[in-house]
């Protein structure tokens, strides 16, 4: 089958892949070229640069304008044109003119219609939720509306971190997307309409997202904790030293153990909370690589009653 695939994120890597081995990839579009890091280099999004190295033959158009009519006209005449569409963080909506007779598809990183939006993965983690998973559905001028084609699933483990998770669903991602294609090409897609009434939003993240209260329960620090990582990464202080917290559990729910924030174990890097204790098994300190709780602690005299500062947030001194 012919396909054009429109994506941007890295998520969309390991299906891109599959699509060009299994199928005839005809055209990548993703976003334009960004200014990104201290000196504003423009950059390629994952995806351009993912293809210009792996799929050479392929043409990688960059629109401003997904929906302008020269592009409109590129993409559905001439050698390049697709029987299908398979649309994956792409970062443009897509209007109907380009999308008229052709059968299209977004991959989308949530068990819909739970966690529609731009962060379904860290708001899966932050909800304590069990399990999460990917869906196929057809795109609808509402955000992540569209009726759902396939679905596959994966259980959340308490110390995973949304880093982990948008991994592992990634990964997922090729066979469920295949399936789709190879029951469209079959004749036998089965759509079913989302329960509106079990819609939840999972709005976009910023830095001012990345904190914790320690007189929370631990449970609540822990889903932060690893929901936000690593970005925009839950910030605190410990000792004086500026930390990124990166990955954490939580122990002994219900239980006080002491003045929220305060250093229980230096060991284990166990902290209480308002209640129960949080365990930091992953860190960062400002400057430095990421490291194990074991790493950071060494040769550092952390006694019991070191406090553990959030940074912004409520919990903020």
């Amino acid at each position: 089958m012919k396909l054009a695939f429109l994506g941007s994120g890295a998520f969309g890597i390991p299906t891109l892949l599959a699509l060009g081995r299994e199928h005839e990839v005809t055209r990548v579009v993703t976003q334009p070229d960004r200014p990104a890091g201290r000196g504003g280099k423009l950059t390629p999004t994952p995806i351009a640069a993912w293809a210009a190295e792996h799929m050479p033959g392929v043409p990688v158009l960059k629109p401003e304008r997904i929906n302008a009519p020269e592009v409109v006209a590129e993409l559905r005449c001439g050698p390049t044109a697709a029987e299908a569409w398979v649309v994956i963080a792409f970062g443009q909506k897509i209007g109907r003119p380009l999308l008229a007779d052709r059968f299209a598809i977004n991959l989308h990183a949530s068990l819909l219609p739970r966690w529609r939006g731009a962060a379904p993965i860290n708001a899966a983690i932050l909800a304590g939720d069990a399990q999460t998973g990917n869906s196929v559905i057809t795109l609808a001028d509402r955000m992540d509306a569209g009726l759902v084609l396939g679905q596959s699933r994966r259980a959340i483990e308490p110390t995973h971190t949304a880093g982990e998770l948008h991994d592992l669903l990634a990964a997922d991602g090729p066979d469920l997307v295949l399936r789709v294609l190879d029951d469209h090409a079959a004749g036998g897609t089965e759509a079913v309409e989302q329960d509106e009434s079990l819609v939840t939003l999972a709005p976009k993240l910023g830095r001012a997202d990345g904190w914790i209260d320690p007189a929370a329960s631990a449970e609540e620090c822990r889903r932060r904790i690893n929901g936000l990582s690593p970005w925009p990464g839950v910030q605190a202080a410990l000792d004086g030293v500026p930390l990124k917290l990166l990955r954490a559990d939580a122990v002994q729910p219900g239980r006080s153990l002491g003045a929220p924030g305060t250093l229980l174990d230096g060991a284990r890097g166990l902290f209480a909370c308002g209640s129960g204790g949080l365990e930091l098994l992953e860190l960062q300190p400002a400057g430095k690589r990421a490291m194990a709780w074991a790493d950071f602690a060494r040769g550092r005299a952390l006694a019991g009653g070191v406090v553990l500062e959030p940074l912004g947030g409520p919990g903020a001194c």
